[in-house]
């Protein structure tokens, strides 16, 4: 099913998803994030967040390569589901999975497993990053986390749509790969083989 640009005020929108249903439990499957419109301003790290939380880096599996370059697309900070703050300038220099989910989607929740093992597997290549939104609320946030077994990695606080929007995400179940120099080579929905298979060819 195509992805649908909503153009609905953030409230408006907010009680449409509400009122919709991910594998029949909750908002559509394909949803815009909760606040649209163009992409978000980059925040550079150091200084205050899209959520206004100060910068700083909370460091995803392995920490950024010495010396690497921080490309625009990773200049940013958000805050993470315990509250703490993760520069995007962390994942510079390798390889990185930005996975968008939302807590009440079951889509999401049936692949966490799948996501969890691959970052185990390649946790010495790559950087494993959840992103997760669409109204999902900080409380179901930290319940799907738990429950699912993917606290281990960072996931994003993103409620309001900031890293949604800065990479052009306007659904659920949605990953974004970036090589090493911090291009974006993915944007979409991919089966889990399909995503170890792109995984693999990361460099």
């Amino acid at each position: 099913m195509p992805a649908i640009r909503s153009t609905l005020p953030p409230l408006t929108l907010a009680a449409v998803l509400a009122l919709t249903g991910c594998g029949g439990t909750g908002p559509t499957d394909r949803a815009a994030p909760a606040t649209g419109g163009t992409p978000a301003a980059s925040a550079t790290p150091g200084t205050a967040g899209p959520t206004g939380v100060p910068g700083g880096s909370t460091a995803p599996t392995g920490s950024a390569s010495p010396g690497a370059t921080v490309p625009a697309t990773l200049d940013f900070t958000a805050r993470t589901l315990d509250g703490g703050s993760f520069a995007g300038a962390s994942l510079a220099g390798r390889p990185a999975v930005l996975w968008f989910w939302a807590a009440w989607c079951t889509r999401c929740r049936g692949v966490a497993a799948d996501v969890a093992a691959l970052r185990r597997a390649n946790a010495d290549r790559i950087s494993v990053v959840g992103v997760a939104g669409l109204g999902s609320g900080p409380d179901a946030m930290r319940r799907f986390a738990t429950d699912t077994g993917i606290a281990a990695f960072p996931n994003l606080a993103d409620d309001q749509g900031a890293v949604w929007r800065r990479f052009g995400v306007t659904s659920q179940e949605w990953y974004v790969l970036l090589d090493s120099t911090g291009k974006v080579v993915h944007s979409g929905a991919l089966s889990q083989a399909e995503l170890r298979r792109r995984v693999g060819e990361l460099a």
